[in-house]
């Protein structure tokens, strides 16, 4: 159910970190919670986040949720495809990545929740 390639925060975001650089999205989880999403407010490329740091809003028929940086970094790419089309959050999470961000402090990722550790969290 949860990718064992992926990390994971407790505020429900997973990461996908390869290298310098980590994939951020939302969790199967989260997205259950909030329901079918219809909106997706994405920070600009460029922009420098501090670990817990708001990057972005996720909308849905149910909630406005926030959404936090999992390490410090810029941000190097948004998936504009998801702000134009935010159901695909719903219909594949873990695939649905939402920023890249370069990672400015490599020892923040060893901080995030392995998929059985999220798991548990989750129970």
């Amino acid at each position: 159910m949860y990718p064992s390639d992926l990390k994971y925060t407790k505020d429900h975001e997973w990461v996908r970190v390869e290298g310098q650089q980590a994939q951020v999205g939302i969790t199967d989880y989260a997205q259950k919670q909030l329901g079918d999403v219809v909106y997706l407010e994405l920070p600009d490329v460029g922009r420098r986040l501090n670990k817990g740091d708001v990057f972005g809003t996720i909308e849905s028929v149910k909630a406005v949720s926030e959404l936090y940086s999992p390490v410090t970094g810029e941000v190097a790419e948004v998936n504009a495809r998801l702000t134009e089309k935010p159901e695909g959050v719903n219909s594949d999470p873990h695939g649905s990545w939402m920023i890249v961000l370069q990672i400015a402090n490599a020892g923040e990722t060893s901080d995030l929740l392995d998929a059985a550790q999220y798991i548990e969290l989750t129970k």
